[in-house]
Formats: structure tokens, sequence, C-alpha cells
């Protein structure tokens, strides 16, 4: 076996180590927290404008939702 295959092994059997509960609790907590920072965004930051400056729709409530149905995918499977 080269140093390279060692190396994979290694990486392999590290990552085996892990338990998925704790995966899937920190996949959890980053989506949280990403729910949150959008919530905390200025109005200018999640509102899109037209060339006029119009303000045209308001993008937080789509990036919430997104987030959303990615936590109800990663908590129920």
């Amino acid at each position: 076996m080269t140093p390279l295959h060692r190396f994979g092994d290694l990486l392999r059997n590290s990552l085996l180590a892990v338990p998925l509960p704790l995966v899937r609790t920190v996949i959890l907590t980053l989506l949280a927290g990403l729910c949150l920072w959008v919530l905390l965004l200025p109005q200018e930051a999640v509102a899109r404008r037209d060339a006029s400056g119009q303000r045209t729709a308001n993008l937080r409530p789509w990036a919430l939702l997104a987030l959303a149905i990615q936590v109800v995918i990663y908590a129920l499977f």
C-alpha cells in the first residue's frame, strides 16, 4: 500500500467514527443559525430592486422557506 492509501484509510476510519446523531445536530444547528442570520439582515440586504430603484420583492420569506424545508428534511430523515 502506498502512503496515499494509508492516508485514505485513516481518513475513512476517522469519519466513520463520528456518530450520525452528532452530524445531524451540527447540520440542524447550522441551518438554525442561518435562519437567525436571515432574520437579522437589514432590509436593504433582502429587498430586490428594479432598475429605477423601486423595491419589487422581499426575499427574506423565500430564504426562510427554503431553510425551513431543509430543516424539516434533515430532522425527519
